[in-house]
């Protein structure tokens, strides 16, 4: 009888240890804020819903299953600027005095512009989606992109498809771009560099200055397809990929392709023209997952996420940029409480956890390739690649995976 009550009472006191165990977590937890700038009334704010419901499904699905193991609670709040430097240089004082970030996620070229000077002093780090500029291109960074310039994922992209084509002599490019925003200027730059140092493989026969949003472009286009162009670069937005491809129809040209970045990509573009099958044969390129609906694990993250953590969003290039970003935040909370402990996490910590822990494709289900921070640029300069896609047969597909990035100088 004895023996019986101890091994009892020894039961007892292990599941109650158990139960202790299990909240214990919970209890001891420390909440991180991170603030999440935005565009819901702007020029992308019908596309940032996919974007967000990205960001949301991985730090709620982060919290649920790696945080409460570290005792470590992900909180986000979302702030609208409109895609406008001058709001976001406005909204970032009081987002700092509410939520003291650990960190914050941007959206593209004005989060850049407004907070690149100021985040050095505020020890705060800002994580991108987005290719990354020429003109943020310096040492000693506190804004990260997990994938490299435009001109890094174009230079990649002409290099595949001069010997996929098995072309001789330099490839013939043009380039539709404009002078009426930053971003769009580096993206010309940065292209027209790297074919001035590869004469032996890239020419650009000219660089096309548009409005932002040009309606008709036949005669710029009819000019380029007869000065030689091979393939016609378009890193801007869908308007230009709509207007650069009714000339070509209009001139009857169905032999030369277009190529896109993430933001004005094949289905976007192709919601825009008319369908998808008006952009047989054209591209897109960009150093992340191909959001098409082909088994890859990237698919099948997205898919237990929408499955488990209530992602409302389609399966678009926009949520692979939630999701992208999302991951490079939670995996560096991860490296920040492993090097300084989980109640010591603050901006300088996520910063130097950046540089000292290298975030793995793994660790990010195939949405990036292996990323490696240093103190030279940005975003990663060693170790890049890209994924290209493509429509054919009228069907979304991927074209090429792990496509080597190729160096690019600075310009």
């Amino acid at each position: 009888m004895l023996d019986s009550r101890r091994t009892l009472f020894r039961a007892l006191a292990v599941t109650g240890l158990a139960v202790l165990g299990a909240q214990a977590p919970a209890q001891a937890q420390t909440v991180y804020n991170v603030a999440s700038l935005a565009d819901f009334t702007g020029p992308y704010a019908d596309v940032m819903k996919d974007l967000i419901g990205g960001r949301w499904a991985v730090v709620n699905w982060w919290n649920e299953e790696v945080g409460k193991g570290l005792g470590v609670k992900i909180n986000m709040k979302d702030y609208d600027h409109r895609y406008d430097a001058a709001q976001v240089a406005s909204l970032w004082p009081g987002i700092k005095s509410e939520l003291k970030p650990i960190a914050v996620m941007g959206v593209g070229g004005p989060d850049v512009a407004a907070l690149q000077q100021r985040l050095p002093d505020d020890k705060i780090p800002m994580l991108m989606a987005t290719a990354s500029y020429g003109f943020a291109w310096q040492p000693g960074p506190w804004i990260f992109n997990p994938r490299p310039t435009y001109a890094h994922e174009a230079a990649a992209f002409f290099e595949w498809y001069r010997k996929e084509k098995n072309v001789a002599g330099p490839l013939k490019v043009a380039i539709i771009s404009s002078e009426a925003a930053p971003a769009y200027v580096d993206i010309h730059k940065g292209s027209n560099k790297f074919a001035a140092d590869n004469k032996d493989k890239i020419e650009v026969v000219e660089t096309v200055y548009t409005e932002v949003q040009p309606t008709d472009l036949t005669t710029q286009v009819n000019r380029v397809v007869r000065r030689g162009a091979q393939v016609i670069l378009i890193q801007t937005n869908t308007a230009a990929v709509v207007a650069t491809k009714r000339a070509l129809q209009a001139i009857g040209r169905k032999d030369v392709p277009v190529v896109m970045s993430s933001h004005n990509g094949l289905p976007a573009s192709g919601k825009a023209v008319g369908g998808l099958q008006q952009l047989e044969g054209d591209y897109e390129v960009y150093g992340m997952a191909v959001s098409t609906e082909q088994d890859t694990e990237s698919k099948r993250f997205y898919d237990m996420l929408k499955a488990k953590y209530k992602l409302n969003a389609g399966w678009t290039a926009m949520t692979v940029m939630g999701l992208n970003q999302a991951l490079v935040t939670v995996r560096t909370v991860e490296a920040a409480v492993k090097n300084v402990g989980a109640a010591k996490v603050d901006g300088e910590s996520m910063r130097a956890a950046l540089f000292s822990n290298p975030i793995s494709s793994k660790q990010t289900f195939g949405i990036l390739p292996d990323i490696t921070y240093t103190n030279e640029a940005p975003f990663p300069l060693k170790g890049l690649t890209v994924n290209i896609g493509t429509v054919r047969n009228g069907q979304y597909v991927i074209a090429a995976q792990n496509v080597p990035v190729p160096v690019v100088n600075k310009w």
